[in-house]
């Protein structure tokens, strides 16, 4: 298994297979809702990668896809994190690998915090958090959507305060 950078021009069929390699179930928990098929609309959306304020990861074997984890920035420094991965994939480590890529692709980017939801009755994703992200912040809502919020350790470095000075 390889997991790296997915790049838009590639980015709607991994979407595609993807998605198709999800069962109802793992469909609702991704995206809260029953999700019987992708939406045109929704695929733009995910496919719709710019490498800064959207960007992924993505997991294959043998070139195919069978998982995706996915940045998009909701400020200047934060960006909200998803993560999707094809039933038989699932509990064999290949989240594990995909957050961490994304928590250090987020850093590359500077990103300072990253955040999402997840149903509350979603057990395993919940502990993959807690086990990437030790220190990670989960609140419950009323209606049972748990809010993660993870600050990166991004250091402001003299490199970037020289990069950034426009003269």
């Amino acid at each position: 298994m390889k997991v790296r950078e997915l790049n838009a021009a590639e980015a709607g069929a991994a979407v595609d297979t993807v998605f198709q390699g999800l069962s109802p179930q793992s469909r609702y928990l991704r995206f809260h809702a029953p999700m019987p098929r992708l939406s045109a609309t929704m695929r733009r959306q995910l496919a719709d990668l710019d490498g800064h304020r959207k960007a992924a990861v993505v997991a294959e074997c043998r070139r195919t896809p069978i998982g995706i984890a996915r940045l998009a920035a909701t400020g200047d420094d934060t960006a909200e994190i998803a993560l999707a991965v094809v039933d038989p994939w699932q509990r064999k480590g290949v989240g594990t690998r995909l957050i961490t890529a994304l928590g250090r692709l987020a850093t590359d980017l500077h990103y300072t915090g990253l955040h999402g939801d997840v149903l509350g009755h979603n057990e395993p994703m919940l502990r993959l958090i807690s086990r990437v992200f030790p220190g990670a912040r989960l609140i419950r809502d009323e209606d049972d959507v748990i809010k993660v919020t993870y600050p990166l350790n991004y250091q402001l470095t003299h490199e970037d305060l020289v990069a950034d000075l426009r003269w």
